[in-house]
C-alpha cells in the first residue's frame, strides 16, 4: 500500500459517505475521508491528517461533479459546523440517513438485512427543508478586522466564529433580532465575551419561537449580573413582532457549556407557547423542546401509532423532558408516568398537564435508570406499575443506562417504543433487548434535521411469543 503524508495533494474518486456524511475515497487501497465530497464526485483532495491506513483529507477542487450534487443555499456552509449536507440533494440525503439506519441495525444490532427489509418504513421527509429550527443558539464574539461584535456560528471543529446572522436553518426574525442586539452592543459599547482571557461580557444569544403561537424569546447569557443600557436593548426588541420574553442567563464560568444555571427575566414572560398536536406548551429558556415542531407532530404521531393504545393501557415515559411524548400518549391511555431527571423540567411537565386538562399523568424526578428500580421493588401489588402495557424511551444520544435496560425487561411491558436520536446506541440497545426477550416489530426514520447527517428512528418492539 501506498505510503501518504500531510501535504499530498491526490486525485480520488469518492465511493461512499461516513456516518457523518464524509465522502470515503480510496488512492492504491489507502481510505481517505474528505469533507464536503458525495458519492460520484471526483475531486482533488490535499491530506490534513495521515494515519498508517487512512487519513483525513480537505477538498481542493471538484474535477467532476456527482449528479447528486446540487448548489448550496448558503455561502458558509462549506466552513460552518451545522450543515454537512448542502451540498446533497435532499432526495439523496433521505437515502443516505435511511442507509446509516440500515448498516447500524445490522452492524451492531446483529439483525438480519431480510428482517430489516421486512419491518422498516419509508422514511418520513420534510416539506421544506429549511428555514425549520425554533430555537438557535449564536456564539457572539469581536471581529479581527474591525474590533466590532459579531454573532454567527463555530467554524467545524474550532471556536473560530463565521459571521452570520441570516442562517438558512433558522427563523427568519433570527436575523432581525442579532442585528438590533449587535447594534446595541457597537453603539453602548458593550464587551463580546473573549474566550481566551475571559473577559468581555455577552457570550451568546438564545432565540426560540413558537412556530403555531409566533411568539419569541430572547436570551443573553453573559459574563456577569447584569446588563448594562439593558432598557434600551429592550426597547429595541420590543418592536420585533411576536417579541414575548426577554431575559438573560447569568455564566461566569470558563467552559464550553453554554447556558448559565440562574436566569432572570428582564421583560415580558417568564416562557413562551407554542402547540404540538393541539397541545400546548410553556418552553423556558432551558426546556428541552424539539427543535422542528412540524416533524415532532410526525414523529409523536408514529410513537403513538407504534404504542397500539386503545385508551386503557399503562405507560411509562422515560426521559420524559416537559412531558411532550407523555401528553401525546395520554391522550390515547389510561395513564402515563413520566421520569425525567430534571427537576424544572418535570415542573414544567406537570404545569403542561394541568393546563391541558389530562388527569391521567404522573411525573416523577430522577434518573430513569434508578426510579424504575425503585417503583419495580415498590410496587410489586401495583399490578399496572409493575407491568405496564407500554414503556417509551427518547433518551439522549448516549442511549439508555444498561440498568434502565435491565429494569425494563424485568417490568414485562407487551410492547417498548424506542425513540433515538442516535441510531449508534439505538442498534446497541436494541440487541440487549432482544437478548432480554423481545423482538423488533417495526421501525421508521423521520428526518428532523435537514442538510445535516442525523436522523431520528422510532422503533417498536413487542415481547417475543
Amino acid at each position: 500500500m501506498q505510503e501518504y503524508k500531510k501535504g499530498d495533494c491526490l486525485t480520488v474518486t469518492i465511493e461512499d459517505l461516513d456516518t457523518d456524511g464524509q465522502g470515503i475515497g480510496k488512492a492504491e487501497g489507502y481510505t481517505l475521508f474528505v469533507k464536503d465530497a458525495l458519492v460520484g464526485d471526483t475531486v482533488k483532495v490535499k491530506i490534513m491528517k495521515a494515519k498508517k491506513n487512512y487519513a483525513f483529507a480537505r477538498l481542493e477542487e471538484v474535477i467532476t461533479p456527482s449528479s447528486y450534487r446540487v448548489a448550496p443555499k448558503c455561502e458558509h456552509h462549506r466552513r460552518c459546523g451545522g450543515c454537512q449536507l448542502q451540498c446533497l440533494s435532499y432526495e439523496a440525503q433521505l437515502r443516505f440517513k435511511e442507509k446509516k439506519v440500515r448498516n447500524n441495525l445490522v452492524r451492531i444490532g446483529g439483525f438480519k438485512e431480510a428482517d430489516i427489509d421486512g419491518i422498516m418504513q419509508p422514511i418520513i421527509g420534510m416539506e421544506e427543508p429549511f428555514h425549520y429550527r425554533n430555537k438557535a443558539q449564536y456564539p457572539i464574539g469581536k471581529d479581527k478586522h474591525t474590533g466590532k461584535p459579531v454573532a454567527g456560528f463555530y467554524a467545524q471543529r474550532t471556536h473560530d466564529i463565521i459571521p452570520n446572522t441570516d442562517c438558512a436553518l433558522g427563523v427568519k426574525e433570527n436575523k432581525e433580532i442579532l442585528e438590533r442586539i449587535l447594534s446595541w452592543m457597537e453603539v453602548c459599547k458593550i464587551p463580546p465575551y473573549d474566550e481566551v482571557n475571559g473577559e468581555g461580557l455577552v457570550r451568546h444569544v438564545l432565540i426560540r419561537k413558537g412556530f403555531v403561537s409566533g411568539e419569541l424569546m430572547v436570551c443573553l447569557v453573559i459574563n456577569g449580573g447584569d446588563l448594562p443600557a439593558a432598557d434600551r436593548l429592550i426597547e429595541s426588541l420590543k418592536e420585533v413582532s411576536g417579541m414575548k420574553s426577554i431575559s438573560i442567563s447569568i455564566n461566569r464560568e470558563k467552559t464550553n457549556v453554554i447556558m448559565g444555571t440562574t436566569i432572570r427575566t428582564l421583560w415580558g414572560s417568564d416562557t413562551i407557547e407554542d402547540t404540538l398536536g393541539g397541545i400546548k406548551f410553556r418552553i423556558s429558556p432551558l426546556s428541552f423542546y424539539q427543535v422542528n415542531p412540524v416533524q415532532t407532530e410526525k414523529l409523536y404521531a408514529k410513537a403513538v401509532e407504534f404504542a397500539g393504545l386503545t385508551g386503557k393501557e399503562s405507560v411509562w415515559d422515560l426521559y420524559c423532558g416537559i412531558g411532550t411524548i407523555s401528553l401525546f400518549m395520554a391522550k390515547n391511555a389510561g395513564k402515563v408516568y413520566g421520569v425525567e431527571i430534571i427537576p424544572e423540567a418535570i415542573e414544567d411537565a406537570k404545569g403542561n398537564a394541568e393546563r391541558n386538562g389530562f388527569t391521567n399523568t404522573e411525573f416523577f424526578v430522577g434518573k430513569a435508570e434508578e426510579v424504575l428500580p425503585q417503583f419495580y421493588e415498590r410496587a410489586s401489588r401495583e399490578e399496572d406499575m409493575l407491568h405496564p402495557d407500554v414503556i417509551v424511551v427518547d433518551p439522549p444520544r448516549k442511549g439508555c443506562d444498561v440498568q434502565c435496560l435491565d429494569t425494563m425487561i424485568k417490568m414485562r411491558p407487551e410492547r417498548i417504543v424506542y425513540v433515538s436520536c442516535d441510531s449508534a446506541t439505538l442498534a446497541r440497545d436494541l440487541k440487549i433487548l432482544c437478548e432480554g426477550g423481545y423482538e423488533l416489530k417495526k421501525a421508521v426514520c423521520v428526518d428532523m434535521f435537514g442538510m445535516t447527517g442525523h436522523v431520528e428512528t422510532v422503533v417498536l418492539m413487542s415481547k417475543a411469543k
